[in-house]
């Protein structure tokens, strides 16, 4: 390593972003050795982060002017004291076009060693020809949200596994704060991992990495503690084969999105479990049987839609959150479903929230099995609110035109008058809506509680989390062996 101050020009500027935390980093390229990556500072909004990232290239490929400046003071002060200095330093860098770099930083090759330029191409007849031919690139990046159709080029998918045995704790938290990782708060850290190693290793491990002639158009990662007492090993000694998955595509429209019930099983003919003869007439008040409201197959097709959607969701979210307490301003918009619930519900564990999952779960079943999804627990209540909620929004979004399905099954079901009459789907499938008034903030504070005065007044029952499992005592209960489906 030299002993003298290397001198390093940024080139770009980058984001990585994590559950608990967002960074920007720089691309700095120098003379005497190869590309890489510095920290510029740490947030916890990563659209913040974002707008961190652009500003400082702009800065960098365009003439600071006033307008820069004012931006750059803009977005500080959005940002914390500590983040928003660390902008202000790197936005005066990028517009000088230098990056100071302290000595050992940077790697220098040896006086005469400096490898061949791995991108310049050979001119000999190693090019080769027809399919194996080198396409020249386009130089138009590709759209981050461009889908594999869209993609003239090759799409490689690449998925790495690396473990690493921390057998120096504090050596690895000194590194990662000395290149700018801040720790995740005290209360969003497990008893398991008080210290943040996981972060700690993730900051150094998860470095963007770029790959010449390409675009990336998908970064995802996860990470977590091995734990003997849940039975985990190393891969090299594992018994089972190691598994991760990433989940949908959270850019395609849910209607694209198969649940894990597999592509290949049927989907239920709605038109079958749910026939709906035309009415008898016109008149709102007749009380023939063909002219009382029903559960028609288009309505039934977005609840079960609706519903398998949430429950995918809650597994998935489940499997992220663990017994990890939810937090509402970190998490919103990052998970699917718990957010969405009361917040007594913040603070439950793994199995609450897989016991939930299933219960929406439950409600789907029972409409492949033509019948009303009418809930036998709270659980599955706030789950049926939750879908009839996401079913009426699939509906608005349905055009005179538009199947909105991608397939087409859903504009070849017959039509009816009560086609999403979601109005009338609350009024048939609940006892009541109690269950709503956990959503009401200081107005029923405490209406959870069964030994409450505003609960006992108002007879609404026991509402903690802990008992929305509970069967009501007037419907038959749902078999308690059944399992999960995944």
């Amino acid at each position: 390593m030299p002993e003298h101050q290397l001198t390093a020009t940024p080139r770009d500027f980058l984001c990585e972003h994590t559950p608990s935390k967002s960074r920007v980093l720089a691309l700095l390229a120098h003379d005497d050795g190869p590309d890489s990556l510095q920290a510029v500072l740490t947030c916890r909004d990563p659209e913040l982060a974002h707008r961190a990232a652009e500003l400082l290239r702009r800065t960098l490929r365009g003439p600071a002017g006033d307008h820069a400046v004012e931006s750059v003071d803009g977005l500080c002060g959005e940002l914390p004291d500590a983040p928003a200095s660390s902008l202000r330093q790197a936005a005066t860098h990028a517009r000088s076009g230098t990056w100071p770099t302290a000595a050992g930083t940077l790697i220098a090759w040896p006086a005469g060693s400096v490898p061949a330029d791995l991108g310049q191409e050979d001119d000999g007849d190693s090019r080769g020809s027809g399919a194996n031919s080198v396409v020249p690139h386009s130089g138009t990046p590709s759209p981050r949200e461009s889908r594999l159709r869209d993609l003239a080029g090759q799409v490689v998918r690449v998925a790495s596994l690396r473990e690493y045995h921390v057998h120096d704790r504090q050596a690895l938290l000194d590194a990662a704060g000395e290149q700018g990782w801040e720790p995740a708060p005290a209360d969003e850290l497990g008893d398991d991992d008080p210290y943040d190693v996981v972060g700690a290793v993730m900051w150094f491990a998860d470095a963007p990495i770029d790959v010449d002639g390409t675009d990336t158009v998908t970064e995802r990662g996860q990470a977590s503690l091995l734990r003997r007492s849940k039975g985990h090993e190393i891969a090299a000694w594992g018994a089972e084969p190691v598994v991760v998955d990433f989940g949908p595509g959270w850019r395609a429209a849910p209607a694209e999105r198969s649940p894990d019930r597999g592509q290949e099983d049927e989907l239920p003919d709605f038109a079958a479990l749910f026939p709906a003869e035309a009415p008898h007439c016109e008149d709102p008040e007749c009380e023939d049987e063909r002219c009382l409201w029903k559960l028609t197959p288009r309505t039934a097709d977005l609840l079960h839609t609706a519903l398998s959607l949430l429950a995918d969701e809650a597994f998935d979210d489940a499997d992220e959150l663990g017994d990890g307490r939810l937090v509402p301003d970190e998490h919103e918009g990052s998970w699917g479903v718990f957010p969405r619930l009361p917040k007594l519900t913040f603070a439950t564990d793994l199995q609450w929230r897989r016991r939930f999952a299933r219960a929406v779960d439950d409600l789907a079943d029972d409409l492949e099995h033509g019948h009303w999804p009418r809930p036998t627990c709270t659980a599955e209540e706030l789950a049926l609110h939750l879908a009839i909620d996401d079913a009426r929004d699939r509906a608005d979004e349905l055009g005179d035109d538009s199947d909105g399905t991608g397939d087409g099954t859903h504009s070849a079901l017959p039509t009816h008058r009560d086609d999403y009459d979601f109005d009338a789907c609350t009024d048939m499938f609940f006892q009541d809506t109690d269950v709503l008034m956990l959503y009401s903030g200081a107005r029923f504070d405490g209406i959870e509680d069964p030994d409450g005065d505003a609960n006992r007044r108002l007879g609404v029952g026991d509402l903690r989390a802990q008992a929305w499992f509970e069967p009501f005592g007037n419907v038959k209960a749902r078999d308690p062996h059944r399992g999960f489906r995944r």
